[in-house]
């Protein structure tokens, strides 16, 4: 039986919502193996004058715990 962890992350960027959570993806992949799910729980932009410059996305990462794992 596996067991799923999860942990919640912030992603931004300065391009959209959708490369926010690219780009916290590729990053949490970096240091957290057997990614298996990313939910969207809030979206959010900073605002510069009438322009939105930046993305926030809140995250929940979801993984599978090896137990076997050395």
């Amino acid at each position: 039986m596996g067991i799923e962890k999860h942990l919640r992350i912030t992603g931004t960027s300065t391009i959209s919502w959708k490369d926010a959570v690219v780009q916290a993806v590729a990053e949490a992949s970096k240091t957290i193996d057997y990614l298996s799910n990313v939910k969207v729980l809030e979206q959010r932009a900073r605002i510069d004058g009438k322009k939105l410059v930046e993305y926030f996305v809140d995250l929940e990462l979801s993984f599978i715990i090896d137990r076997d794992r050395d």
